[in-house]
């Protein structure tokens, strides 16, 4: 499904864009009353997918299909979820391969959005669902960014708020890896100033966008985790020492492979600065006076392997954010993609925020 904006969303560079279309998925029945919605926010290279099987334009099950359903932990017999798919991304919401003013990609020509302009394109799509409050907003890392922006922006529509792998502003060291990655997708030769949309099959930055996911996707795992499971071990009959690749470069690679046949490069540019650029008190008064205008419920949770986000920037959440008590400590060997794999124990969370019961 998609929704399309009657008026240009005015970004907080001062650009518009016109037509802005955010596509999303719903589960669920909406209550007369409209108090069960529930927002579901995604990571960087998710989409509004977030639920239900493999199907046309979305290769693989949904990427927390384990939580969303009836008897889950999103009761769809008690919520209607909604997982839309962020402003500047490629499954169907205003990007740079989105048609501009002239009928052509927007490529280069795409304008740099913040977490907030996001959120305001998520509000117009709530404005036209109906929903004037969400009874809950949650997300794991960008997708936490998210619903952190939604309720310091409108703390009056958010009833409560989860979040997952998070930080309230990108670190150095968070802003220094996305930066590599975004440097390799444009130091590649087809990345012609980002304006290749119109190149012919396999004349894209395929290679810089899989050097960037390779870069990613070391510090989404940890190292315990690709020690245990690869160590030095060659790929099958392969032969490092006379050019073949160990397993865990084939893993990369395997992933590398597969981001390549599903986003866009000028996407993970676009939606790379915009992490680098959060900030939840910029303008606010600094972080500490952004975390204290936060008037929902709120659970923070990190997962304690997780070397990108590590756990000390969930706790200076949980501490700042009123609602809040202690941050919860997901148990994983994954680093931090354990929130999206360790679906039993955020489940758990889930249900502690909502009074729900377990199955």
């Amino acid at each position: 499904m998609w929704w399309t904006g009657a008026k240009p969303l005015v970004l907080e560079s001062g650009a518009e864009l016109p037509g802005v279309r955010i596509a999303y998925e719903t589960w669920g029945e909406l209550a007369p009353d409209a108090s069960n919605a529930v927002l579901v926010l995604h990571a960087l290279t998710g989409d509004s997918h977030a639920a239900g099987p493999a199907e046309p334009g979305h290769p693989t099950p949904g990427w927390w299909d384990a939580l969303i359903g009836p008897g889950r932990a999103l009761d769809t017999d008690r919520w209607f979820v909604v997982a839309p798919n962020v402003l500047g991304g490629c499954q169907g919401s205003t990007g740079p391969s989105s048609a501009g003013r002239d009928g052509r990609p927007w490529g280069s020509a795409f304008p740099r959005l913040t977490q907030r302009d996001q959120v305001a394109a998520e509000a117009g799509l709530a404005d036209e669902l109906g929903v004037g409050r969400w009874a809950l907003v949650l997300g794991g890392s960008m997708g936490g960014m998210r619903a952190l922006e939604w309720a310091v922006s409108f703390p009056e529509r958010t009833g409560a708020l989860m979040l997952l792998a998070t930080t309230a502003s990108a670190s150095a060291e968070q802003i220094a890896w996305a930066t590599i990655q975004a440097r390799a997708i444009r130091s590649d030769p087809f990345w012609r100033g980002g304006d290749y949309h119109d190149a012919g099959p396999g004349h894209g930055p395929h290679n810089g966008l899989g050097l960037a996911r390779r870069l990613a996707h070391v510090t989404y795992r940890s190292e315990p985790e690709l020690r245990v499971r690869f160590g030095r071990a060659p790929q099958g009959a392969e032969d490092p020492r006379q050019g073949g690749r160990y397993q865990v470069e084939s893993y990369l690679d395997h992933h590398a492979t597969k981001l390549v046949r599903r986003f866009d490069a000028g996407s993970y540019v676009v939606l790379t600065e915009a992490m680098n650029g959060h900030d939840v008190g910029r303008g606010r008064g600094g972080t500490a006076a952004a975390l204290r205008g936060i008037t929902a419920p709120a659970l923070v949770a990190g997962v304690d392997s997780d070397r990108l986000y590590p756990p000390s920037q969930q706790e200076e959440l949980a501490a700042g954010i009123p609602g809040a008590d202690r941050a919860r400590v997901i148990e994983s060997p994954y680093g931090h993609d354990g929130f999206l794999i360790e679906t039993d124990q955020v489940g758990a969370l889930v249900r502690e925020l909502t009074g729900a019961s377990g199955p």
